[in-house]
């Protein structure tokens, strides 16, 4: 458990530094004198309804993931009724899982810092409700996830409230209506690398690479060429790529009963993801 206390402070400094809930709370903390992983001995107070929809959210996520409760870092500055779990999976892995467990309740989809380490999920009351809390995610180790559980109304729930509210700009070359996929969200399945220059080659087992540049539907496939159905793009930091392309792969894509999800399958390896459609 002190293993697992230990990397939940660390954790906490990465979601503090995403969120800017320090500057928020006009305070600042020392990044070398973390604190010990507790609550807030003057935590926001909070109604009970709101309470309510924190726990609830909690136990279904928690379910999902396997996840085990513990004390939530100070450094994030958490409203009383904040649940905080620790898994043993990856966020690349969880966040699919967790989309999909809310279904219409999650508002939108994650949304990810700029350094790519932690991210953010608004979540309603109910199906097509109101902002009621939100979900937050950082990686403790290549195999380890602290997840948090707030009522929207927590000051930390301020700056995925602003993010969501600034609506970023289609990458040039996306077809509206369109499903695509981050390179990211493809751990496991499919191999990601960036040559430089928009250039990115896509691997699986023992089968021919994809290389595919950003903005050409032209790719390179082994020592021959295909078609890709849509351009692929780019927002500057990541692959996205229409998720039709992955057939130039070999992989089978399976749409989830509730038509959301889809479960990409290559070879024997699968993982189900939420498609990015603008």
């Amino acid at each position: 458990m002190r293993q697992v206390s230990k990397a939940v402070r660390v954790a906490g400094l990465l979601l503090t530094g995403f969120l800017g809930v320090a500057g928020a709370q006009g305070t600042t903390t020392p990044a070398t004198t973390p604190a010990a992983p507790a609550r807030p001995a003057t935590a926001t107070p909070v109604a009970a309804n709101t309470a309510r929809t924190v726990s609830s959210v909690a136990v279904e996520i928690s379910g999902t993931v396997k996840g085990q409760i513990v004390a939530c870092p100070k450094t994030l500055k958490v409203s009383a009724a904040a649940v905080c779990l620790y898994v043993q999976n990856t966020p690349a892995s969880l966040r699919p899982l967790v989309r999909g467990r809310l279904g219409a309740r999650a508002l939108g989809d994650w949304k990810t810092s700029s350094n790519g380490q932690a991210s953010s999920l608004l979540v309603s009351g109910t199906p097509g409700g109101p902002l009621g809390a939100f979900v937050l995610m950082a990686p403790l180790t290549e195999r380890e996830t602290l997840l948090v559980v707030d009522t929207a109304q927590a000051p930390a729930a301020q700056a995925p409230a602003a993010q969501a509210a600034a609506r970023p700009a289609t990458p040039a070359g996306i077809v509206k209506g369109q499903a695509y996929v981050l390179g990211s969200d493809l751990v496991g399945v499919v191999n990601v690398t960036s040559l430089g220059g928009g250039k990115y080659r896509l691997t699986r087992g023992g089968e021919s690479p994809l290389t595919v540049t950003v903005g050409q539907k032209t790719a390179q496939l082994g020592s021959g060429s295909v078609e890709l159905p849509l351009v692929p793009a780019s927002d500057g930091q990541n692959l996205i790529f229409p998720l039709a392309g992955l057939r130039a792969l070999g992989c089978t894509l399976t749409p989830a009963p509730s038509g959301n999800n889809v479960t990409v399958a290559c070879g024997t390896a699968s993982v189900g993801l939420r498609p990015i459609v603008f």
